[in-house]
């Protein structure tokens, strides 16, 4: 947090950085490189900004949504405190924190002081497309109190005026879709890195039910069952003797090699449309040994290929 000296200056390190003051009283240089990066994402309501600050979340950035705007340099000062773990923040500000609104230019001057890199990024829409995804959610407009969604829109436009002039990026979504908007926030903020997959690879037991947010489903149930052979019964799939008597059967590693071929195809095809996260459900009868012995091959092949996979077996051990 912003502290000052006596004379009521904020203190300075050699370089000029900002610093605070310890318990003791001495100063403690921020350096300049321990600074996070700043986008402040801020628009007209239905515009898109959650979905903006979405795609910067599964880009890596920290996302803080409704922070009022006079603890926006606070915020970035305990980023540069971090360690490096909070290199670059996104703040969401909008009319619910309308009050707020007139702490906004000394947080931006405050900001210009302490040299943080600072983006603003507002959305944009056309009266006619606002009314229309506002009537279709059945909500009102948050400024229209008892009059029409138009009245609300007008006055968050007026509201909003000077804002939108000093923004670094305007984004009109009057005509884009979800997919749209993500793919103009990556070419902003992506670089030239490819937009991140992550995968869950989930065994299960069909028994127990299908998984509710499995996006793709595999059944491993036309594998002969180690459950029928005594000496495997006890065991699970993550045991090398579950493991490779599944892998020895008919279908199992052609399974395997074309299942991971057919995932290189769609996941291109996420990254295309936007989607960051994919669920991967393999299931067998009980989620014990053929499913949790294929999510196991199958996430080293996905890790193996650079996607960010974590592996759950949701059933095991609960027979």
């Amino acid at each position: 947090m912003k502290v000052n000296n006596q004379d009521g200056q904020q203190p300075q390190g050699k370089d000029g950085a900002q610093v605070s003051t310890g318990a003791s009283g001495d100063a403690v240089p921020v350096p300049d490189a321990a600074i996070p990066e700043l986008v402040i994402i801020s628009g007209m309501s239905g515009a898109g900004r959650s979905t903006a600050a979405k795609c910067l979340e599964d880009l890596g950035w920290f996302v803080v949504d409704n922070l009022p705007p006079a603890l926006i340099p606070t915020m970035v000062e305990l980023g540069a405190r971090s360690q490096g773990n909070v290199a670059r923040i996104a703040v969401v500000v909008d009319v619910r924190g309308r009050r707020f609104f007139d702490n906004l230019r000394e947080s931006l001057a405050d900001l210009d002081s302490r040299r943080v890199t600072r983006r603003i990024v507002f959305l944009e829409s056309s009266d006619d497309a606002l009314v229309r995804r506002f009537e279709s959610v059945r909500r009102p407009h948050p400024l229209q109190g008892d009059g029409r969604i138009v009245d609300g829109i007008a006055a968050e436009r007026e509201l909003l005026r000077e804002l939108r002039g000093d923004a670094d990026l305007v984004i009109d979504t009057s005509s884009l879709n979800v997919h749209e908007l993500r793919a103009k926030m990556d070419a902003q903020f992506a670089g030239e890195e490819e937009p991140e997959l992550r995968a869950t690879v989930m065994s299960f037991g069909f028994k127990y039910g299908l998984p509710v947010d499995a996006d793709l489903v595999a059944d491993m149930r036309f594998l002969p069952n180690p459950h029928w052979v005594p000496e495997l019964r006890p065991f699970t799939g993550l045991n090398e003797e579950v493991s490779a008597y599944v892998f020895n059967q008919p279908g199992a590693k052609e399974f395997l090699d074309r299942y991971a071929e057919l995932l290189r195809l769609i996941a291109a095809g996420y990254r295309r449309e936007g989607k960051r996260y994919v669920t991967i459900a393999i299931g067998c009868t009980g989620g014990k040994h053929r499913s949790v012995a294929m999510s196991e091959k199958l996430a080293a092949r996905l890790a193996a290929e650079g996607v960010e996979t974590v592996v759950v077996h949701r059933d095991m051990g609960r027979e």
